[in-house]
């Protein structure tokens, strides 16, 4: 007779296998179609992430590289190449930060506020509500609730603060 246990401790790791795969898949066509949604604007879904980043009202004067490659879980170098195309297209600034000079803020440039308000949120909400086709909002609640604590086990392996902490504003 087959151990029980050896056989959950198996079905886990396939079942995680699959969820792991898929997550990559989304995360891939998340790049793929949200990419194509916005173009036309000029923009990239990581471009679109740091505008969105920047339009919310608590980073409306700026906000460090640092605390921006925090926010968005990505490398203050791979950070660094974004946001100097970002600022070649005229969608954002940076300038010293007031309180420490080796830092720099970066903030939307008029160009980038409009381009986002008016060309790119329009864009982006409709993409929303393709790719979220058949969700209802319980199932996007949930969704989001388990994604949520995916990331917190994952900030722990990356060495990564208590969510209560990393969910404040900045």
């Amino acid at each position: 007779m087959e151990n029980p246990i050896d056989n959950s401790a198996i079905a886990r790791m396939e079942m995680a296998n699959r969820l792991f795969f898929r997550l990559y898949q989304c995360a891939n066509m998340l790049h793929k179609t949200g990419t194509r949604a916005v173009e036309a604007q000029g923009l990239t879904t990581q471009q679109w992430a740091v505008l969105g980043a920047l339009s919310r009202p608590n980073a409306q004067e700026g906000m460090s590289v640092g605390d921006l490659a925090r926010y968005l879980m990505v490398s203050r170098q791979n950070l660094s190449g974004l946001l100097s195309r970002m600022e070649q297209a005229g969608h954002v600034e940076a300038r010293p930060d007031g309180r420490d000079r080796r830092s720099r803020l970066i903030s939307m440039t008029a160009s980038g506020r409009r381009v986002w308000r008016d060309e790119a949120i329009p864009r982006i909400h409709e993409y929303y509500e393709r790719a979220l086709a058949d969700f209802s909002l319980s199932d996007m609640s949930h969704t989001l609730h388990y994604l949520l604590k995916l990331l917190d086990n994952m900030k722990l392996l990356d060495g990564g603060q208590p969510a209560d902490e990393e969910r404040k504003p900045l």
